[in-house]
């Protein structure tokens, strides 16, 4: 299966237009500050792009950030420009076809972007093998992956490996497609259904017992979307099963709680993240206004309290009483099944 994703992407797509499916696509609407910056990539490289989120996390300036399977360098270009010449990005794939076109617009995006130098470099090798990277545990500040990890055959490998490439308090941002129920063994070696980033999809219940595992306690889902696959004959080899589009964020932090439990403490945001005056969504739950006392659960805390974030807000509260667990903090399907239905949350 590994040689038939490397053949899919190497030599069956020459574009996003090659696809079957719109599992790879992104769909979902673009801020405006991307925008300029995307209007500067080289067009070869936007050709080949096969992304099915957004995964360009806020307050990016001079942080290192590996991002997994890179392909032709799309989202890599993207974060060179957020991260700025004093920051590092990393884009590692196991497809030369892809790299080759990556690595020469390297030059080209360092004009662009007015740097001195470039600040990316690229990478042939496989997710699934992170150990091999030249770099030591603890480098990264941020890992980000686009419609990558489905294509892995042991995903909870990939997961604990990142894990150790992450510095305490660095996140993993990636956006990914999901089940309904676990993928049965026929479809899974169906090679355009996986090379589609379909029938490689994580059971959602399965990814957040790998999540846990790795050592990313309390996954946080940023977006998602459910998808429709639009090929008539592709939904009929699916069936019944419902495949979601979606973003999460998972910290590298100590002492987070399974739950989502009260200890009475809440922040304010100052307003000061770049591009983000008003609020700051931290995951679908967590829209935090400007100025606004908001409350907030111990994991929440800890997620703006020990990472990059906490200079940007104000800190109420401490350990000292536990008033038990958020009413709503409930383990069902986190994805919306319909656009009006809500989703419990802490």
């Amino acid at each position: 299966m590994l040689e038939s994703v490397k053949e899919y992407y190497g030599q069956v797509l020459s574009s996003s237009d090659d696809l079957q499916t719109n599992a790879c696509c992104t769909d979902e609407g673009m801020p405006e500050f991307l925008k300029p910056i995307l209007s500067k990539v080289h067009d070869e490289v936007l050709m080949r792009y096969y992304g099915c989120g957004l995964v360009l996390p806020e307050q990016m300036k001079g942080l290192k950030v590996l991002d997994l399977g890179c392909g032709a360098g799309r989202d890599v270009y993207a974060l060179a420009a957020m991260v700025g010449e004093e920051g590092e990005v990393v884009g590692l794939d196991m497809t030369p076809e892809q790299l080759a076109v990556a690595r020469e617009y390297q030059d080209y995006h360092a004009e662009v972007f007015g740097f001195t130098k470039s600040n990316v470099q690229f990478i042939e090798g496989d997710i699934d093998e992170l150990h091999k990277l030249p770099f030591d545990e603890g480098y990264f500040d941020i890992i980000v992956s686009n419609c990558v990890i489905n294509l892995v055959k042991d995903k909870q490998s990939v997961l604990k490996q990142a894990y150790a490439l992450l510095k305490p308090g660095g996140e993993m941002y990636f956006s990914d497609v999901y089940s309904d129920r676990r993928i049965p063994e026929y479809l899974v070696k169906d090679e355009v259904l996986y090379g589609e980033c379909l029938s490689g999809a994580l059971y959602w219940r399965d990814f957040q017992e790998f999540c846990h595992k790795a050592g990313f306690i309390d996954p946080r889902l940023v977006k998602d979307r459910i998808l429709t696959i639009e090929n008539a004959r592709l939904e009929e080899k699916i069936g019944h099963m419902t495949f979601f589009s979606a973003t999460y964020r998972l910290f590298k932090l100590d002492n987070l709680e399974q739950a989502c439990e009260d200890y009475g403490q809440a922040v304010r945001y100052k307003g000061s993240v770049e591009h983000h005056p008003h609020f700051l969504a931290l995951d679908g739950h967590h829209k935090i206004e400007t100025g606004k006392i908001f409350s907030v659960c111990g994991n929440t805390y800890r997620m703006l309290n020990e990472t990059r974030f906490k200079e940007h807000f104000d800190f109420f509260g401490d350990w000292s009483t536990h008033y038990g667990i958020y009413p709503d903090c409930g383990t069902l399907i986190p994805f919306k099944l319909t656009d009006d239905q809500g989703v419990p949350c802490c």
